[in-house]
Parts: C-alpha cells; sequence; structure tokens
C-alpha cells in the first residue's frame, strides 16, 4: 500500500510541475521556482476544493477558464500581510535607518511583494511623520495585478484596523492611525495624500528585472516561498538594484547566508534582517 501511496504521490507531483508550466507558458506567471512543498499544498487545497478527481484534469480547465486560473492564482500568491506588521521592525527602521534616509536630496524605496498594500502604506505614513515623504519615491510592486488593485484603492476592514492600531502604536507612531485614513461603514480608507508618491506596477521577481538606483528595498517574508536557485536569483536582483550604501530588509526568516551575495552586505540589524549595501563593492 505504502508503494501505491509514492506512485500516487509522484503521479501528482509531475502533473504539479506540468500545471506550473502550463500557467508559465500560458499566462506568463512563473511559480516553477516556488517552494515545492507550499506549491503543492496550495494546488491540492484548489483542487479539493474544486472537485476535480486529478491536478491534470484542472490544468485543462487552467488552460481553457481565465476565470478558473485568477481563482488559482489567489491560492498561489502569498497575500498574508497587515500594517506595522512586525512592528519592532518598523521602529528600528525609523531609528536605524531614517537617520541615513535624511542625508540624501531624494529617496527611492522599492516593496517588492507588496501584496494588498497594508505595509506600504505603513511606510508612507512613517516616511511623513519623520517629514521624508515629499522627497520620496515609492515602488510597490506585486506578480498578482489583483492584489494591485486592492493596494491602490487602500480600502481595509474596520475589524482590521483595530489591529494595524496597536502595532502602530508598538511601532513608535508619533500621531493616531485614524489621522491617516477615514472610516466608511465597516471599512477604512487610506488618506489620498499617502498615494501621491506611490507608483504601483506587476512585477515577478522569479522573470522580471532590476529596479535600478533603489536607497531601500523591502521584500520581507516573500523569500520563504522560494526554492534555493530562485532566492539567490532575487538577491543577486536586489544587489543590483541598490545603490551603495542602500539598504536591503528581509522578513525574519530569511537570510542572506549562502546567497552569494552575503559579502556585499553590512548587517545592520541581525534580528530584524535590515542590511546595507557596502559603500566599496566586495570584488573591488
Amino acid at each position: 500500500m505504502d508503494v501505491i501511496d509514492d506512485d500516487q504521490i509522484q503521479i501528482e507531483d509531475i502533473e504539479i510541475r506540468l500545471l506550473l508550466e502550463a500557467i508559465y507558458q500560458l499566462y506568463g506567471y512563473d511559480f516553477r521556482a516556488y517552494s515545492r512543498a507550499s506549491m503543492r499544498r496550495r494546488v491540492m487545497h484548489r483542487l479539493t476544493m474544486s472537485g476535480f478527481p486529478s491536478v491534470m484534469q484542472m490544468t485543462e480547465r487552467v488552460l481553457r477558464d481565465r476565470q478558473f486560473f485568477v481563482t488559482l492564482l489567489n491560492d498561489l500568491t502569498v497575500n498574508v500581510t497587515e500594517m506595522y506588521r512586525d512592528p519592532e521592525f518598523y521602529r528600528a527602521f525609523r531609528e536605524e535607518v531614517i537617520p541615513v534616509l535624511k542625508t540624501f536630496p531624494f529617496i527611492k524605496i522599492w516593496h517588492a511583494g507588496c501584496s494588498t498594500g497594508e505595509e506600504i502604506y505603513s511606510m508612507a505614513i512613517l516616511l511623513e511623520e519623520e517629514g521624508l515623504y515629499d522627497r520620496a519615491m515609492l515602488y510597490a510592486t506585486d506578480i498578482d495585478k489583483n492584489v494591485l488593485v486592492a493596494a491602490k484603492k487602500g480600502i481595509y476592514p474596520i475589524d482590521a484596523f483595530k489591529q494595524y492600531t496597536e502595532n502602530y502604536r508598538r511601532a513608535g507612531g508619533r500621531k493616531s492611525l485614524s489621522e491617516y485614513a477615514t472610516a466608511r461603514y465597516d471599512s477604512v480608507i487610506m488618506e489620498q495624500r499617502l498615494k501621491r508618491n506611490i507608483v504601483f506596477a506587476d512585477h515577478d521577481l522569479a522573470t522580471d528585472q532590476v529596479f535600478g538606483e533603489m536607497h531601500v528595498i523591502l521584500c520581507r517574508n516573500v523569500l520563504i516561498y522560494f526554492d534555493r536557485p530562485l532566492q539567490e536569483r532575487v538577491i543577486r536582483l536586489f544587489d543590483d538594484s541598490l545603490d551603495l550604501g542602500g539598504f536591503l530588509c528581509l522578513g525574519t526568516k530569511e537570510s542572506l547566508r549562502f546567497s552569494g551575495n552575503e559579502d556585499a552586505f553590512d548587517v545592520i540589524n541581525k534580528s530584524l534582517r535590515i542590511f546595507r549595501k557596502r559603500q566599496i563593492p566586495h570584488n573591488a
């Protein structure tokens, strides 16, 4: 019986790889180098919810029905976020990175994997409170065009805003978070002034190229879903996209170790994964 189960798992794994290849060929989204365990879990969840007898039959539906593909895409992309997620990171950013940014005449910040936008608005608020927003440009990117639409709107459930308010306080916020949003029935809408220097754009870390001359890149809790070669590619992409002396911020479970680019960065905050690209290139 164990042999049959192993064979079934092997067949399913092959079918999942074919599904991801089909998605890439037809729709241009590249999940082929994402963590196999993560992709298997998400694909099998959609298989169960949709009632298909096999991944192969679900693949046929994906190829013929774009709306079903959109449903599957929502399963495959990772959209777990909140305002001031990991408040201690934002407190450290305010204390350790902001003083350096204040010495720059203009600031470019790339938030890669911005999801539905809560963290990009968190950064916009922080910059406004530090008097830097007017000389900053923020680039918010994600592979999923649907979440980018939500990010641009900046509308969030009022119940979630209660947690966001506590996060903001713990992150060292200097006002009331309610000053940056307007309540409408059961939702809150982020103030328009926070959006004026934000550019939202779709970008696939697996296939797309550099965003050049950035002063800060934030990509927190995204790399954990990639396999090792893709992680290495993305770190090289960030290295190439950062100015000398620029900052790279990763999630607390992510690291530059074994990336091949570790020597290009100094550690600013080890526990909160804040790094700074060395002023003198490591290969100089």
